[in-house]
């Protein structure tokens, strides 16, 4: 009958020293090298010698790609009105079922339907992106460069039609344009 794992371990591997030392040895080699192409960089002017850098996270933020997925936005028509027409082409490919839609009659006829309702649950949202893909009338977009948001509860996390109608597109360097919605459940400090 076997003891466990500790039986197949040697003598060596049961005091974890050379595994330590080992740790401490990377650890070492990645400080001292970084150390060594900062040198490089600051002192000697060699501009190929770039060591990892810091970022200081919240007070310094590192550029974000323009075509990174964002908290979404409803997008509004001239009008006011969502340009959402309640096709509900988003709910059905969404991957992790989070959108729900609830379709009601448009005011001007020429519109078929409006969204009565609209509601993401970012807390089953995987930010697949497939929802802007399918819209056919561009009425929903991830690109307001929020990232951070968060709640206390998972009804905190369902956003509703005016949340996502009340968020603007990121600013052309990134950050958000709109402030960071918070749920009813956080008060803001």
């Amino acid at each position: 009958m076997e003891s466990g794992h500790s039986s197949r371990l040697s003598l060596r591997q049961r005091f974890y020293l050379l595994e330590v030392l080992t740790g401490l040895g990377i650890t070492a080699h990645h400080f001292f090298t970084n150390m060594w192409r900062h040198t490089l960089h600051t002192v000697l002017g060699v501009k190929s010698a770039r060591g990892a850098v810091t970022i200081q996270y919240p007070d310094e933020r590192r550029p974000y790609a323009p075509r990174l997925r964002s908290l979404h936005r409803l997008v509004r028509r001239e009008d006011g009105s969502p340009r959402c027409v309640a096709c509900m082409m988003c709910e059905t490919v969404c991957p992790a079922h989070c959108i729900y839609i609830v379709a009601a009659e448009h005011p001007n006829p020429e519109i078929e339907k409006v969204p009565e309702r609209f509601d993401i649950d970012l807390g089953k949202c995987v930010f697949c992106g497939y929802c802007v893909e399918a819209c056919p009338e561009d009425a929903i977009r991830m690109d307001t460069g929020i990232l951070e948001f968060s709640s206390y509860s998972r009804a905190g996390m369902v956003y509703t039609k005016e949340m996502l109608l009340a968020l603007e597109s990121a600013r052309p360097d990134g950050t958000p344009a709109s402030p960071v919605p918070i749920p009813p459940d956080r008060k803001p400090r």
